[in-house]
């Protein structure tokens, strides 16, 4: 499907950093993590050949850097090694420089991710504001993530209200969506993304339009959703997407959401807009082989949705167990 202007890749041909100066051994998790704090169009130049990047530990994005671009043009792996997060931007972090009055609603920075690789990204433990976002967190300013692959990222495994194996985001400046743009989260058995709900991708109150991706085998494994059941921690919905907040929208295009498993609600995806004044548009996509779980929408079969009466619209779109 076509894309908007908005979520294309970022033009980096003339890039502000470069990570390393050709060896595989120049490109250093500390190198990007050095490059990320300054900010500006970022390559990497490791060799002609695939690299991974192990992180030791987490590149976060300074509030005073309007634009920050991760470019890894195809060759480029960060790999978190199951022990922390890759990618970490939040407004209202005053550690990472407080540059409004209202960080919950600010335009820059602007993070994008383009033509690389998340592995092994594990944010548990991590619970500033909510936690989650095993491979990237993302609080405030405004986020695209163009031509990327998530696999094996977690988070949290139980717990009501955290999630985002891959990706976890709150708060866009002026709700401004989310773009995901001919991505992979998960993409085969073994590959997939975990977390308590959410398995790759989890927001409160965000909107996302996702183009020409594939979602499939990614996983909620949380018990009892909302935690009302005394013992249990709660979480379990979303194998794929897990969205929450009142009104915004899910707009998914072009894309394959496939084999991803929930114990609670909505293998594939959960959607609610709790006022029912959100929107999702589902269109020239697939949606199969999300299974039953404990509990769904009539007729969507993996799909958990509350939202404004007449929703989802659905155009031209498979939906089947």
């Amino acid at each position: 499907m076509p894309v908007p202007a908005a979520g294309n890749a970022i033009d980096t041909s003339q890039p502000d950093r470069v990570v390393g100066t050709g060896t595989p051994a120049s490109c250093t998790g500390q190198a990007v993590v050095n490059a990320v704090a300054l900010g500006g169009k970022i390559r990497f130049n490791c060799g002609a050949s695939p690299v991974t990047i192990n992180m030791t530990s987490t590149a976060k994005v300074f509030n005073n850097r309007p634009d920050v671009t991760l470019d890894g043009q195809g060759l480029i792996t960060l790999n978190g090694g199951g022990k922390v997060r890759i990618l970490y931007q939040n407004t209202c972090d005053e550690a990472l420089v407080w540059t409004t009055s209202h960080c919950q609603d600010q335009e820059t920075p602007r993070l994008t991710v383009q033509n690389m690789r998340f592995v092994n990204g594990n944010s548990t433990g991590q619970l500033t504001d909510g936690g989650g976002g095993g491979a990237i967190f993302v609080r405030g300013g405004q986020f695209k993530i163009v031509n990327s692959v998530f696999t094996n990222n977690r988070c949290e495994l139980a717990g009501e209200d955290i999630g985002g194996g891959a990706v976890r985001v709150l708060a866009m400046y002026q709700n401004r969506p989310v773009y995901v743009v001919q991505s992979t989260f998960g993409g085969g058995p073994g590959l997939g993304n975990t977390a308590s709900s959410g398995g790759a991708l989890s927001s409160i109150g965000v909107s996302y339009s996702i183009f020409n991706s594939l979602l499939s085998h990614n996983s909620a494994v949380g018990n009892n959703a909302d935690a009302l059941r005394a013992g249990t921690p709660g979480g379990g919905s979303g194998g794929a997407i897990a969205n929450d907040g009142n009104d915004y929208t899910l707009s998914i295009y072009g894309s394959m959401v496939s084999d991803n498993t929930a114990i609670e609600g909505g293998s594939g995806v959960f959607y609610v807009s709790n006022n029912r004044t959100g929107h999702m548009t589902l269109s020239d996509s697939v949606f199969v082989r999300n299974p039953a779980s404990r509990y769904g929408t009539a007729g969507l079969p993996g799909f958990f949705v509350l939202a404004a009466p007449g929703q989802p619209v659905v155009t031209r779109t498979t939906i089947s167990y």
